[in-house]
């Protein structure tokens, strides 16, 4: 540690994503001294908002917001930072397996290939999830039977309709970016409970894509970063505890301090060295509780020009094409156009290992199926591919694999970890997984964190 800068604080934050961004607030607020360790140059964490070329500000990761995500809502509201509804007006499209193609308006079709099993099944997750306990899952009515189950298992045990099973198959890939096979059906069903219902995960209007920020879903933690001490580019090496609390080391500086508030995905734990090492429970639930693959993909036009024809832009694929979901990602004023794909799970692995010009062939053709010819002709052009992300290793958040919650779980989801305490959106009861989960998991860690220097007779 000779020649680190050598800091102290009453509590030391990992990460400058939104999770340690609202807990350093709110420590803040309670009059304890915090410092913000984040390994990245920017705020945000899967929140990255930036200009392309063409003066096109885009959201190359988390960007939505919906009515119920109320603290999401309270802090754009204190900063100031504008929403506007997503872009949907006009026919949407579904291109099937046979490159058949069928349009519909409205939130979902209300026909068409497996639509009526789809809606059946779904229907049966809206009553299995809420059973859920949100706040010690464990306790749910036969948690260790759907945990035990992927959601493939539990599909097909619902119906042999090969048309659902591919639109079940596309939801899981779209929500989790990861393949039914893999996932825990009980993690499913929390997930669900913790939006508030299936259509809540899935649909626009009123539900969890609903709105964007006007000036990108980044303002929010830029405006919040603005507040507090952030130190960037310093990725934490090494956690270790002490008789008065925690040392945090990185390639700088040293930070004592009292408590630790870690908000990192767990997928990127081992990235850091804790002294002595993590329990079981949490190495474990680490281990069952990886990141989804996805990339996000923008294409820039001079004008929206689909509109022109009554299209939405918003698509949903069950071909051959990587791309899984389009949506019409133009700014509020449509001074240019633009269109978002999605490119999930198995599909985003052979994507993103093939040649610059086959990906990007590949995206654009999708694009002209749904909006027509001039879509292979854009004036700008960007990927994220989350899962070669150094610090994320992937996105949106991370999935449990099948027996992960009865293992882990109880002792390794949340639970503190002496003077360490966990944040994160994968920690969070309500609105998992998103933003608004995000934040509500930096406030829980943050009261946590000034209980517990209250208990130890300390003045917080």
């Amino acid at each position: 540690m000779t020649g680190l800068e050598q800091h102290s604080a009453d509590v030391v934050i990992v990460g400058a994503g939104y999770a340690g961004l609202a807990a350093a607030s709110r420590l803040a607020a309670a009059g304890l001294g915090v410092v913000v360790l984040e390994a990245a140059d920017r705020v945000g964490g899967r929140v990255f908002s930036e200009e392309l070329p063409s003066g096109v500000r885009v959201d190359h990761g988390g960007q939505w917001i919906g009515p119920s995500q109320k603290r999401f809502h309270e802090l754009a509201a204190k900063f100031g930072c504008a929403t506007f509804p997503t872009w949907e007006t006009g026919t949407h499209v579904e291109i099937w397996h046979d490159d058949t193609r069928s349009d519909y308006s409205g939130a979902v079709p209300k026909s068409g290939p497996g639509m009526a099993e789809y809606l059946r099944v779904t229907a049966s997750l809206d009553e299995l999830a809420r059973t859920v306990d949100l706040v010690e899952p464990w306790h749910t009515q036969r948690f260790e039977e759907f945990d035990a189950l992927s959601a493939e298992e539990f599909f097909l045990s619902q119906t042999h309709d090969e048309d659902a099973q591919r639109r079940l198959a596309l939801a899981v890939q779209g929500v989790w970016c990861c393949e039914p096979r893999e996932i825990s059906f009980f993690h499913v069903l929390f997930y669900i409970a913790s939006a508030g219902g299936f259509e809540q995960l899935m649909e626009t209007t009123g539900c969890a894509q609903d709105s964007r920020f006007s000036g990108g879903a980044d303002a929010v933690a830029l405006a919040m970063a603005a507040t507090l001490p952030v130190r960037l580019d310093e990725p934490v090496r090494t956690i270790r505890h002490t008789a008065e609390g925690v040392e945090v080391e990185t390639g700088k500086a040293v930070v004592r301090a009292r408590r630790a508030v870690v908000t990192v995905p767990p997928a990127a734990l081992g990235r850091i060295t804790f002294e002595p090492a993590l329990p079981p429970a949490r190495r474990g639930w680490a281990g069952h509780a990886p990141m989804g693959r996805v990339a996000k993909i923008h294409a820039v036009y001079e004008e929206p020009f689909w509109r022109k024809k009554d299209r939405s832009g918003i698509a949903t694929f069950y071909n051959r094409n990587p791309v899984g979901v389009v949506f019409d990602n133009s700014p509020e004023d449509a001074s240019r156009g633009v269109l978002v794909a999605f490119v999930y799970g198995d599909r985003v692995d052979r994507w993103a290992a093939a040649p610059d010009s086959v990906r990007r062939g590949e995206v654009l053709a999708a694009l002209a199926e749904v909006a027509g010819p001039r879509a292979r002709m854009p004036i700008d052009y960007a990927e994220m591919a989350w899962s070669e992300d150094g610090w994320v290793i992937g996105g949106y958040e991370c999935f449990v694999y099948p027996g992960g919650w009865t293992e882990y779980g109880e002792h390794g989801w949340r639970a503190p970890t002496g003077s360490l305490y966990w944040a994160g959106t994968e920690t969070a009861s309500v609105w998992n997984g998103y933003v608004d989960g995000a934040i509500t998991s930096g406030d829980r860690a943050a009261d946590e964190v000034i209980r517990s220097l209250k208990i130890a007779g300390r003045p917080a």
